[in-house]
């Protein structure tokens, strides 16, 4: 899927440059060390808030709780996991399944989010946003043992946060039929390090104890 990059006019939105820009974005995620520089330079033009993009455009304007996520708006928090994603890649299985599920894992908040008297919440996003990566990957590719690679961590990466606390959110059985668990812990480990103000050793320990208790359940 490696294409030779080239100049695009992102101020069109016909078909054939939707694709390319697939390619480019396919490109930069796998290639670039920090990803988010491209990723941001393209987010406001006008082909970026047509569909299938507009589901992450709608990220700029989604915000998150300042306690859990400093960093702002949840666009914001998305370019930093995909950076951390990228100092990790080369531990994945699957790279490309994986740095995809790391751009499009919150991409269920612009449609969950709330604010309650200053209460941010996004609960299920992560069930919403694995059925609309499908959505965004289906506009490009019908590799779907991909799709559902990257949907199955997409729809898991929240648990990481579940296992560990104990919640009733908690499902390692299910998480197990339909993902890899240590991919989970790759992409979870870069979801909370994608934040600002973050405790490394504290989050290392944290996937050290989803994993341990993954390998453990019955």
């Amino acid at each position: 899927m490696h294409l030779k990059q080239k100049k695009l006019n992102l101020n069109k939105t016909d078909d054939d440059i939707k694709l390319l820009l697939l390619y480019e974005i396919n490109n930069h995620i796998l290639l670039d060390k920090q990803p988010s520089t491209f990723l941001n330079s393209i987010v406001n033009t006008k082909i970026f808030k047509e569909y299938p993009f507009y589901m992450l455009y709608k990220l700029k304007e989604t915000e998150q709780s300042p306690i859990h996520h400093p960093e702002g708006n949840a666009w914001n928090h998305t370019m930093l996991v995909v950076d951390e994603a990228a100092k990790h890649k080369n531990k994945s299985r699957d790279e490309r399944a994986f740095m995809w599920a790391a751009l499009l894992h919150d991409i269920g908040k612009a449609e969950t989010t709330k604010n309650k008297k200053g209460k941010i919440t996004a609960y299920n996003h992560e069930s919403v946003g694995a059925d609309l990566c499908v959505k965004f990957l289906q506009e490009f590719t019908t590799d779907d043992k991909f799709i559902q690679k990257v949907k199955g961590l997409v729809r898991w990466h929240m648990q990481i946060l579940h296992v560990v606390k104990d919640m009733p959110f908690a499902d390692i059985k299910s998480m197990k039929e339909e993902t890899d668990i240590k991919e989970v812990a790759l992409l979870g480990f870069c979801d909370r390090m994608g934040r600002t103000n973050v405790d490394i050793l504290k989050e290392k320990n944290n996937i050290k104890i989803f994993l341990d208790k993954c390998l453990f359940d019955i």
